[in-house]
Parts: C-alpha cells; structure tokens; sequence
C-alpha cells in the first residue's frame, strides 16, 4: 500500500494522550519487538549530542503494520533542568511518521506522551516476563512523569497490593503516592529510606536521572525484578554493577545498554561482558528465550529506549487518528 496523501497529520500531546490508551501501548510495542525478533523490522539507529545543560538524541526505526511500511524518526530534547530553570518540561521533541515505502511524511507528532507511553509498555512487556507472577509489593523510584506511568504499567502486569514510592525531593514522593492512591485500588505510601524499601520489594522500578547507583546491590532480595529505565545515555547510572553480575539481565537493545545504560558501567567496571548478557527482551517476547524461570533468581530489564518502541507507538496513533478523523493536516511541500 503505496500513500497518495500529500497532506501530513499534526498530532498533539492531547491528541496522542487520547488516542492511545497505556494497554494498546503495550500490545504494539509487544507486536514490534517480536517483529524484530523475527528479522522484520528496519534496524533501529540512534544518534546523541550533549548540550551545555541536557542533550538530544534521534533515534529511528521502520516496520510494517497490516502490510503497509513505516519509518519513525524521533528528536528528543532531555534538559533536566528545564521544570525549575524555565518552567519546560524535561524531555521534549517531535515523532516524524513516514511512509516506508515512498517517503512520504505522514505525520509530526509531539514525542512527550509516546516517550511516556512507549517506554512504560516495554516496562510491562517486561514484567509479565521476567517478575515473578505473584509479585504484589513495588518500589518505584523516581516520581515524576515518567515514574506515574511505571506505575501504571507494573499495574498492568502484576497483582500489585502496596507500593513504596520514593524521590530524591520527599514533598514530591509525598504527592506522588496521594495522587497514585487515588488512581490505583492498593496502598501506595512515600517512602523515606530507599534501601529498606527496595528490600521489601518483589518489583523495584527506577526512573531518575541519577549518575551513580541509588542503593546497594545487597539490598536487592532473592527473586525480585528491577526495571532500570533512567540510564540512556552516557554517564547516567541507577544500579550497582555487581547487581548485573549476580543477575539474570535482559535488555531492549544489547547495541544501545552497551554505550548508553546500566551496562555500560557494569562492562567498565569489568564484572560483566556482553556476553553475560542473558537476551534481548525481543527474542524473550518471542519465546526464542525463557524469561524467567526460577522464584529466587534476580532478574534485570535495561531499558534504554528503542526506536522500535517509538515508531510502533506512532503508528498505533496515526492509524488511530485516521479512523477517527482526528489531527490537524498540513502540506510541508505547498508551494
């Protein structure tokens, strides 16, 4: 299916937010990791140049959806400073949707909420995985946006019962676990002492921007999932190294942890190679590899953010939008 529209669809954070529900996030990003497990998806890229205060990436990939080819490029803005300097969110950038098999541009969408979105999917791909199925208490650490949507995906997966939340400002953990009770039917409480709560923990998520690790390798307990989702790009850490040494460690991208997540400092520091790395959550996804397979191991998702999470999470919005008639249209090559 070749497209014949000259026009390309404006969608806006709201629109996006509207259009794709966390579960039809996952299911596509399910759909595209499998695809990639099978040699069906264009390879993804990415690119990273810092910035005196933050940094942007591009990432991109392509697959094909109903028989039809997509290409996605996404251009992210990662300036943490930005909620307190300027009043801008932390990350900002576009998602540019085109036709893969005649380049046409098909749509721009605003990248905020298919960051959100996308990353939290891969999150619960994970967990069903890799989380032992009777997981019921959590730990996330990192209240922002991002750590609102974890939450939400742990959720998804898991028969969650009571949940810790922490953050290096303790009034946002605060507000994070009043808002988050009011959402979810299961106890969440702000938790002040991280190690303590993390050895409580069956699930421990970790979204911040942290450049060293937030609590000790010991504190993690026998049988527990961690997701360490904040580590993307150089430098950034959230977990000890002898963590991924003495666990089951599962990635979205070997390429991509190897330089940009926790990986990276677990190789440097010499205690793991790539090789330890036990398999990429697409070929987990694909039952080419178990996940999970006893109640004891530790087991660990470095999720750096692949741009196959991006373009099937932009697909699943446009093919929504056209259904619906939503979006604003626009002809870039008007003369």
């Amino acid at each position: 299916m070749t497209s014949r529209a000259a026009e390309t669809l404006l969608l806006s954070r709201r629109d996006v937010a509207e259009l794709l529900s966390l579960q039809e996030c996952v299911a596509a990003v399910e759909d595209a990791f499998r695809m990639h497990a099978r040699g069906e998806t264009l390879a993804p890229a990415i690119l990273g140049v810092p910035a005196a205060r933050g940094g942007f990436h591009v990432k991109a990939a392509g697959l094909k959806r109903q028989g039809r080819g997509y290409f996605a490029a996404k251009t992210n803005a990662n300036f943490p400073g930005n909620p307190a300097r300027t009043g801008r969110p932390t990350i900002q950038g576009i998602v540019l949707l085109f036709d893969a098999e005649d380049g046409a541009p098909l749509a721009a969408l605003d990248s905020i909420e298919i960051t959100l979105l996308r990353t939290a999917a891969a999150t619960a791909a994970a967990a069903k995985h890799l989380a032992r199925p009777d997981s019921r208490a959590a730990t996330v650490c990192g209240c922002g946006e991002q750590g609102r949507v974890q939450l939400d995906a742990i959720a998804l997966a898991l028969p969650l019962e009571r949940v810790h939340a922490y953050d290096a400002d303790p009034e946002r953990a605060r507000a994070f676990a009043t808002e988050s009770g009011r959402r979810h039917p299961f106890a969440v409480e702000a938790a002040d002492d991280l190690p303590s709560a993390v050895r409580e923990s069956d699930v421990v998520v970790t979204c911040t921007p942290a450049r060293g690790p937030l609590f000790a390798a010991e504190d993690v307990r026998r049988g527990t999932f961690l997701a360490a989702v904040g580590a993307d790009s150089h430098g950034k850490q959230e977990l000890d190294p002898r963590l991924l040494a003495r666990a089951k460690v599962v990635v979205d991208s070997l390429d991509q942890c190897a330089e940009i997540g926790e990986l990276q400092h677990a190789i440097a520091a010499g205690l793991v190679s790539r090789e330890d790395v036990f398999a990429e959550l697409a070929d987990v996804l694909d039952d080419r590899k178990p996940g999970r397979t006893s109640a004891d191991e530790i087991t660990v998702f470095d999720s750096t953010g692949t741009a196959l999470e991006d373009v099937a999470a932009a697909v699943a919005v446009y093919e929504k939008a056209l259904a619906v008639g939503r979006g604003t249209r626009f002809d870039f090559a008007a003369r």
